[in-house]
């Protein structure tokens, strides 16, 4: 059986999403990510005015790919390189909602990730030897995530 302990929660604030339209590979907007914060037992701090974003695509068979890179700044001054890919998918009419912004219940649709640590830190580059995993949920600012490292 798998066992996971918690890292930190982290809440995105995605001011603006740029519409690429109807490529080859799906529906693909980009998604600004302009800041942030994180909090856990073993560390806390904000999502770094560094550029990041998120690479969203729409597949055709409406599952939603994410393909994100933030740094995360420690509040001991400390930089963290974080990518994930994920997936998010639901009926249609609970995608309908949440793509309007609604508040929806994360149990009704399927929101996870696989995030990836990097960092030059010694103090926190256990970091760049975990699996990690995280479920989130969506709401009208911007994501919220619970990372989980696998032990």
């Amino acid at each position: 059986m798998i066992q996971t302990k918690p890292i930190f929660q982290l809440v995105l604030t995605v001011p603006s999403i740029t519409d690429l339209g109807q490529t080859p590979m799906g529906s693909r907007k980009i998604a600004q990510v302009s800041g942030g914060h994180f909090e856990g037992e073993r560390m806390r701090g904000k999502v770094a005015s560094a550029p990041g974003g998120d690479w969203l695509l729409m597949r055709p068979d409406g599952v939603l790919t994410l393909d994100v890179r933030l740094t995360l700044q420690t509040d001991d001054d400390q930089l963290i390189y974080m990518s994930y890919r994920g997936l998010r998918h639901g009926p249609k009419e609970v995608m309908d909602r949440l793509n309007k912004g609604e508040k929806v219940d994360p149990a009704q649709y399927y929101f996870r990730m696989v995030p990836v640590f990097e960092t030059a830190s010694e103090k926190y580059s256990w970091l760049n030897r975990i699996v990690s995993v995280a479920t989130g949920r969506r709401e009208s600012t911007g994501p919220i995530y619970d990372v989980y490292e696998v032990l």
